[in-house]
């Protein structure tokens, strides 16, 4: 359950990150609300899965995901370079949070 939730902590990581963009400097009402809730869940959802899961690999993991995410938003939605570099490094975050998850003293799949 601990794997389940920081990778829902990392997905609402994506939504929070996304919506500072659009907030504006928080000058715009909805996407500062969704950045706080979207933030907020994110931080409970980490919090929880640092019970059972090493803090180190949990944050490596969270960020990860963030990372990951918020590169391939940025591809997709905001015309960012898809560079065979950067698809590359991307691809090595990917690696690395598999790595964290198989080495994990959890290494249940879910």
């Amino acid at each position: 359950m601990a794997w389940v939730l920081l990778v829902a902590a990392g997905f609402f990581e994506i939504v929070w990150a996304i919506a500072l963009k659009y907030s504006d400097g928080f000058t715009r009402l909805w996407p500062s609300v969704i950045f706080g809730v979207a933030a907020w869940i994110s931080f409970a959802f980490l919090a929880q899965a640092v019970r059972v899961l090493p803090m180190g690999t949990a944050y490596a993991v969270w960020t990860g995901i963030g990372a990951v995410g918020l590169a391939v938003a940025g591809i997709i939605w905001f015309e960012e370079s898809a560079s065979l570099l950067r698809v590359a490094c991307i691809t090595l975050i990917v690696v690395g949070i598999v790595g964290l998850k198989l080495s994990s003293a959890d290494s249940s799949i879910v």
